[in-house]
């Protein structure tokens, strides 16, 4: 694992785009914090930029990312039994091209050993959007991946490419006045 995290974290300090397993589904990285990195995802799953994509992160991360986070950001988290990603507002930090129209930024806190492993050695957030042409089925493992997709990106993880994926996480917006809306279950 330690050598995919050092080619991973490679590709992604020189501008480029991963293919890696998350805790959830296969998914397409990059440094959060590079808008020209970003770009890449979107022309690649050919997804308009007004559609925002959500970042990963550990739970020192998300201060980075958010100046204000809600309590009951808190309590969602803590008390999730599965991932679950937060739409939070006001998010600092990230490249302009991953936040939302509204402000906005989904994320999730995750532990999961080599995304976890590959934010803390980044010190940054982890873009992470579904290994998939926009509007077409999020791939249940890295065989259903499309060949545009495996040869689109710049480094392809080789760790866990046998596992079946999860379904994708439970998305929550918080909205400004501390509402609770389920986005996805």
């Amino acid at each position: 694992m330690q050598e995919e995290i050092h080619n991973a974290f490679e590709v992604i300090q020189n501008g480029g785009i991963i293919l890696y397993p998350t805790d959830t589904v296969w998914g397409i990285g990059c440094d959060a914090t590079n808008p020209e990195a970003v770009a890449k995802i979107y022309k690649l799953k050919q997804r308009a930029e007004t559609q925002s994509m959500i970042c990963l992160v550990t739970e020192r991360l998300l201060h980075y990312v958010f100046k204000e986070i809600p309590e009951v950001a808190w309590q969602i988290i803590e008390l999730s039994e599965n991932p679950t990603t937060l739409i939070l507002d006001n998010p600092r930090n990230v490249a302009p091209n991953v936040v939302s129209p509204d402000n906005s930024l989904g994320v999730r806190i995750v532990t999961e050993p080599f995304c976890f492993r590959l934010m803390e050695r980044m010190k940054k957030p982890l873009v992470s959007t579904s290994a998939n042409i926009s509007g077409q089925p999020t791939p249940k493992s890295f065989k259903e991946i499309s060949p545009e997709i495996v040869n689109g990106v710049d480094y392809v993880v080789n760790l866990q490419r046998e596992k079946v994926a999860g379904k994708p996480s439970t998305i929550i917006k918080l909205t400004k006045d501390s509402q609770v809306k389920i986005i996805r279950k």
